[in-house]
């Protein structure tokens, strides 16, 4: 059954670790590469517009950004991935963050990878895939943007991400514009912190 959301707030922006809330919240991160719609997600899973700020700019994540939802978890959204327009140096570093978080935060419960159904996952994306396989933490592979295909046309796409990730599952169909997915999404979050 899908989550009533009617609580979710803002808590901050962290660039070190040792900064992150304290507690024994359940947590759910966000990874995806720059620009697949992490925020468009957060504000349509919570029904609020710009609870997280979404930037024309990708690769405008640097940090990561915690919402506390219902008073009960917090929604994690971590730095995006392989952008371009950063420095190797900054690729690297936010790189590290990511890992350090996903290894060490013994608050987190599941991961979901966003990935645009348009694009052929890169090879970022098959790291992160195959890192977060063989981490043992529950994981959900989210293909956003579904409504820039047509409904014809998606099977053919989410098989090219299910191949190229080596994934046993279909990735849940999602997009921000027409709500799509958005329970299935809800039910899967509920399923993992309830």
């Amino acid at each position: 059954m899908a989550m009533l959301i009617k609580r979710s707030e803002y808590i901050g922006s962290y660039v070190e670790l040792s900064q992150l809330p304290e507690g024994d919240l359940p947590e759910i991160a966000l990874v995806g590469r720059s620009n697949v719609g992490k925020s468009s997600l957060i504000n349509k899973l919570v029904n609020r517009r710009n609870l997280a700020k979404s930037s024309s700019t990708p690769g405008k994540t640097r940090t990561i950004n915690y919402y506390l939802i219902n008073d009960q978890w917090y929604m994690v959204d971590l730095p995006g991935y392989g952008f371009a327009k950063v420095s190797k140096n900054e690729k690297e570093k936010l790189g590290r963050i990511i890992e350090v978080f996903l290894q060490n935060r013994s608050q987190l419960r599941g991961v979901i990878q966003l990935l645009d159904i348009r694009h052929t996952p890169n090879q970022m994306d098959v790291l992160m895939a195959n890192w977060l396989q063989n981490s043992g933490i529950p994981i959900l592979m989210v293909a956003t943007k579904a409504d820039k295909v047509s409904r014809g046309g998606r099977q053919k796409y989410l098989n090219v991400i299910r191949k190229t990730l080596k994934l046993d599952e279909v990735p849940l169909c999602y997009s921000a514009e027409s709500g799509e997915g958005v329970d299935e999404l809800s039910e899967a979050i509920a399923e993992i912190v309830m």
